[in-house]
């Protein structure tokens, strides 16, 4: 079975940065996309990075220029390097990882969540 695991997350000050990680372990699979969510209270999981295995990125509008997503395929690894981080960045942080898996085609599967509380 697959399955993610996130860390990095914190609370850090206003303009402060900080880098989350996932790593997807368990089974075999092909990396179709990893991507990274941010989840409010009482609010939806919201995309803010994505990353695709053909080298295609984007980013929310929000975090354009100062987010920046990472893959490392050799160890099934992501990351989001976050910089100038601001109070609306704060939330719980979802890795996802889109993957094709031997005779049962595309799977969604979901890391655990790392929070992130950014102060003013």
């Amino acid at each position: 079975q697959v399955q993610l695991a996130e860390s990095g997350g914190g609370l850090v000050q206003a303009g402060e940065n900080l880098t989350l990680s996932c790593v997807a372990s368990g089974g075999t699979f092909n990396t179709v996309a990893m991507s990274w969510y941010r989840q409010v209270l009482g609010k939806e999981r919201d995309l803010v990075a994505a990353a695709t295995s053909v080298g295609f990125t984007t980013y929310d509008d929000s975090v354009k220029g100062r987010f920046f997503i990472v893959r490392d395929d050799n160890k099934n690894q992501v990351f989001l390097q976050m910089s100038n981080l601001q109070t609306d960045d704060t939330g719980v942080y979802y890795c996802n990882l889109d993957a094709l898996l031997p005779g049962q085609g595309h799977k969604d599967f979901w890391g655990q969540g790392t929070q992130v509380t950014v102060s003013a």
